[in-house]
């Protein structure tokens, strides 16, 4: 568990909160990791290894810090900063240094769709032209952990990542009108190019 998700929770932790909270519920974050972590199974190695390195250590810091002496809506304001703040301001840099490189809405499209198609992280349908492309998601490892692990009201904060990453990009456009998360029957992603 010595990922770079937990060295960015805890700094995290470490810039909002004093010293001992801070360190406190770190500690407790680290142990329901382990905890989540070890009730994993009936998941593919792909899956498994998602959820260990990117959806549970999320699922740990939301219910250490919804657990913790924080009042509710203190520890969701944390909750919220650490997803837009961190997660996603992290995908955006990324994602939009990504743009330099020659033909990126045509190396974007074809590694999305081929991902959509060959991992077993969701089960969609996808649809694609010269200048869009397009994913129904019905089925999301997202959405199932946060159901499974008693937070369905964390996804949301899954879904608004992808607002953050994808939005203000120069080469690609997005756009969705519902999703899992919210309660919609699908995500809707739509991709153009701009």
């Amino acid at each position: 568990m010595g990922s770079k998700q937990q060295a960015d929770i805890k700094e995290f932790l470490t810039d909002n909160l004093e010293g001992h909270a801070a360190r406190e519920l770190f500690a407790r974050q680290s142990a329901l990791l382990r905890e989540l972590i070890s009730n994993v199974s009936g998941k593919s190695a792909e899956q498994a290894k998602t959820l260990e390195e990117t959806i549970l250590p999320r699922v740990a810091l939301y219910k250490a810090l919804m657990g913790s002496s924080l009042p509710h809506e203190r520890a969701r304001e944390l909750m919220r900063s650490y997803m837009m703040d961190v997660v996603a301001a992290q995908k955006h840099a990324f994602t939009n240094k990504a743009q330099v490189i020659p033909g990126f809405f045509g190396i974007y499209k074809h590694v999305f769709l081929h991902t959509m198609r060959t991992s077993d992280l969701w089960e969609s349908t996808q649809d694609h032209g010269r200048d869009y492309f397009d994913a129904s998601i019905t089925k999301c490892l997202w959405h199932d952990a946060c159901v499974e692990n008693g937070c369905p009201e964390l996804c949301p904060l899954f879904c608004d990542v992808d607002d953050v990453n994808y939005g203000g990009l120069r080469k690609l456009g997005f756009s969705r009108t519902k999703t899992l998360g919210y309660g919609g029957d699908c995500c809707d992603f739509h991709f153009y190019r701009k």
